[in-house]
């Protein structure tokens, strides 16, 4: 069975992004779809900020679902997209070959839709040795009633769930670590909704940090 009995760091885990293409969104009514894209985009730019291996594949591309969301295709240009067939990716050669060259047993997950084509690859790594983490706020599924079910399969089957901001945050782990520290902030400032506007709002009034507004605020000084 998996072993989820410590935390997973950017040396020892990867990402995978399946199948966020626009017809697989049409069909998601489980959560907001903006937020959807908004979370996916970030956990995408924090993991290639700490270096974490990347896996994107899609399905039917041009016979069904188009192409992969140019939001997450601009974080990694030029990165080969692993066409498929298969609703399951697992099935797939050229996936398990993009996730086996990883070298990574510690998989996060995301992806389009849960029920489908995120709790089917989750059941099968689980069954070839692999620890999955499945991000719930980056996938979507076609009512509240599958991803819940969704969830519970694959939860029930070893995989863990956690959500955007627990995911990025475990690489960072340690804010001594300076390494990544700046670029962090820059990101969550801006995409990490209310904690986002949270670091920014610590940063400009309680440490006195320039804004991060391209053309900042300028308060009018009252005249007495």
């Amino acid at each position: 069975m998996p072993n989820y009995h410590k935390l997973y760091t950017p040396q020892d885990s990867a990402i995978v992004f399946i199948d966020h293409q626009p017809q697989m969104l049409f069909g998601v009514a489980n959560t907001d779809r903006a937020t959807l894209i908004n979370n996916v985009t970030l956990l995408a730019k924090v993991a290639k900020e700490f270096g974490v291996p990347v896996v994107l594949t899609a399905v039917e591309t041009e016979a069904f679902s188009g192409y992969v969301w140019p939001q997450l295709l601009d974080v990694f240009p030029g990165q080969p997209v692993v066409e498929r067939s298969s609703m399951n990716s697992w099935d797939d050669e050229g996936f398990r070959k993009a996730i086996e060259a990883t070298g990574r047993k510690n998989i996060i997950m995301t992806g389009l839709w849960t029920e489908v084509c995120v709790t089917w690859p989750t059941i099968e790594m689980l069954a070839a040795g692999y620890n999955i983490y499945v991000v719930d706020d980056c996938c979507g599924a076609t009512s509240p009633a599958a991803q819940e079910a969704a969830l519970s399969r694959m939860v029930q089957a070893g995989a863990v769930r956690l959500t955007t901001v627990a995911a990025l945050l475990e690489w960072q782990r340690d804010w001594a670590k300076r390494e990544h520290y700046d670029a962090l902030m820059g990101l969550l400032k801006k995409q990490a909704g209310a904690y986002g506007i949270g670091v920014e709002y610590a940063y400009t009034m309680v440490h006195h940090a320039p804004q991060s507004a391209q053309k900042p605020q300028v308060v009018p000084k009252k005249s007495h």
